[in-house]
Order: C-alpha cells, then structure tokens, then sequence
C-alpha cells in the first residue's frame, strides 16, 4: 500500500473532526502529490506529541526555524509506509527518545494551518507517542531546545493548536 493510500484510509477511519477530515480529504482527491513537501497547495504532515503519561507531561520542541513550543513531526518521506510510521520517525528523530510507542487508536487530532512560503498549508495528521519514564532525550539539528512540561504548562508556553493536542491526548489516555 502507498503512502498516499493508507493516508487516505487513515482519514476515512478518523472519526473526529468531520469537516476538517473532509477537507484533507478533498485535498488529497485534487491532488495526487498532497503527500510531499513539494505540492504547492498544501500537503500533508504527521506529527506526535511525546507523553510521559506516569508523570503527567508532554516533551516539546523549541522549533529552530518558528521558534515555537511544538510537538514533534514533519514531512513524509518516500521511504515512510504509513503516516503512523513517519510520526513516529518524526518524534524518535526530534527527541532523541528510543522505544517511543504510538497511543493506540489511531490520531489524536488534524490540525491544518499556514505556513511560510513557498508552500501555502500543511494538514497535520497528529499523534500521541508515550515515552517510558526514564527516557532520555537529546536536542536534534530541527530544534533549539527540548523540555518536558506540565500538561498545565503548556498553555502558557505553546499556542492553542498544541494546547488542543495535549487536551486530546489527555483525554484519549483518560487523565
């Protein structure tokens, strides 16, 4: 199965966010390259907030080029089977953690939003990815920083996309 198949499937199975579904949906329907970075309409992107769920806090990223509080996650790549597979790339790369495992049930959350040119959009397909309590983390070229805060915390250090995806995260993990 492509990439481009099983995010399909992935978006028909996600039962959240009906309008937002659809429209990545569409998206990908008019346009057959709306996996890579490459398309200039928008493409899409998978992401995983890192979890500590015994101590009730999330690893963000200090993202280099936004200077943003983020959960970690990027762009697929050809060698990526699934966009399950490139979250979890994506966090393990970011964080530096090995031994990350993907919260069962599939996303947490979409979240489209703009970004710098030349593209114009991308719709993020996001994850949760818990952590054993003693992971260890380690910086990578993408960030200037890694820290773990509280899920009370986040709020006042993050934007609210990542405030949702910590509070889906929560939910799904019934904390």
């Amino acid at each position: 199965m492509s990439l481009y198949d099983d995010a399909v499937l992935v978006l028909k199975g996600y039962e959240g966010q009906p309008e937002l579904r659809q429209a990545y949906l569409d998206h990908l329907a008019a346009h057959p390259d709306g996996m890579w970075k490459a398309c200039p309409a928008g493409h899409i992107t998978a992401s995983a907030l890192v979890v500590d769920p015994g101590r009730g806090r999330v690893l963000l990223t200090l993202h280099r080029k936004l200077r943003m509080w983020l959960q970690m996650g990027g762009h697929c790549e050809p060698g990526d089977a699934s966009l399950a597979a490139a979250a979890l790339r994506e966090a393990t790369e970011e964080s530096g953690i090995a031994g990350l495992t993907l919260l069962a049930g599939g996303p947490v959350r979409l979240d489209r939003h703009p970004i710098p040119p030349p593209c114009h959009c991308h719709f993020d397909v996001q994850y949760a990815a818990v952590a054993a309590a003693d992971a260890a983390h380690a910086i990578s070229d993408e960030s200037l920083d890694l820290r773990w805060f509280s899920y009370d915390e986040v709020a006042d250090v993050a934007d609210a996309s990542v405030v949702r995806l910590v509070e889906a995260t929560r939910t799904r993990l019934g904390a």
